[in-house]
């Protein structure tokens, strides 16, 4: 049996939960919150990251990454619906990933990892010792340069689509769908198009995407009340 170790509240980790639960895999779902930095978690991931999946096919035995889990698990199931085998339109799916987690990640979690209390990445303004001002400038400055990659997406890897996978969603949907759900925490206002796809997104998935998703806006609904 493939286990999943998870933290809820993140959108890396909800984009694994969502696709394992769209794809029909069997898996048993692991709450590591508070174990990653241990000697025990450490041995089987010295990364301390989630998602991980275990299994004893892997060569490590294990795997993080969620682009890397979803790739893997669609190569070894034959799941052509999430990863087309097709070069040329894997490509573009593979394309849609690295251009997230390269480009547009970065910048939501500088927009959002303040609010949500997640810690900042070493070297980086909100991780310094920068003034209150300073790292809210910052902040504002990620949140306002969201606008230029999601525009990528909407005119290049969507295009008169629905989504980046077609007219169904792929691997590619997912995580770009889950990591539009951190925006909530700071309230930042999606174009239309966005909202739309949004909705069209946990329409096509139903609750493979919703049971996840709750988790993570709950998290984000505990933290704003807090914030009061």
């Amino acid at each position: 049996m493939l286990q999943l170790n998870v933290l809820k509240p993140s959108v890396n980790n909800m984009a694994v939960r969502v696709f394992l639960r769209a794809a029909g895999l069997k898996f048993d779902e692991v709450d590591v919150y508070g174990k990653t930095r241990t000697p025990e978690f450490l041995k089987k991931n010295p990364a301390h990251m989630t998602p991980m999946i275990e299994s004893g096919e892997l060569p490590r035995g294990g795997l993080w990454e969620s682009c890397a889990i979803m790739q893997y698990l669609c190569n070894k199931h034959g799941l052509e619906k999430f990863y087309p085998a097709d070069p040329a339109r894997r490509a573009m799916i593979d394309s849609a990933m690295f251009y997230l987690v390269g480009t547009l990640y970065p910048l939501v979690a500088r927009a959002t990892y303040p609010a949500l209390g997640f810690p900042q990445y070493p070297g980086e303004v909100g991780a310094s010792d920068a003034s209150d001002a300073k790292k809210d400038e910052a902040r504002k400055a990620a949140a306002d340069a969201i606008a230029e990659p999601l525009e990528v997406f909407r005119g290049f890897f969507i295009g008169g689509g629905t989504f980046i996978g077609g007219t169904a969603p792929s691997i590619a949907d997912i995580r770009l769908a889950a990591t539009l759900e951190f925006l909530a925490a700071v309230d930042h206002k999606l174009p239309p198009w966005a909202q739309g796809y949004m909705t069209a997104m946990e329409k096509a998935l139903g609750t493979a995407y919703a049971e996840p998703a709750a988790d993570v806006r709950g998290y984000i609904q505990y933290v704003k009340s807090k914030a009061k």
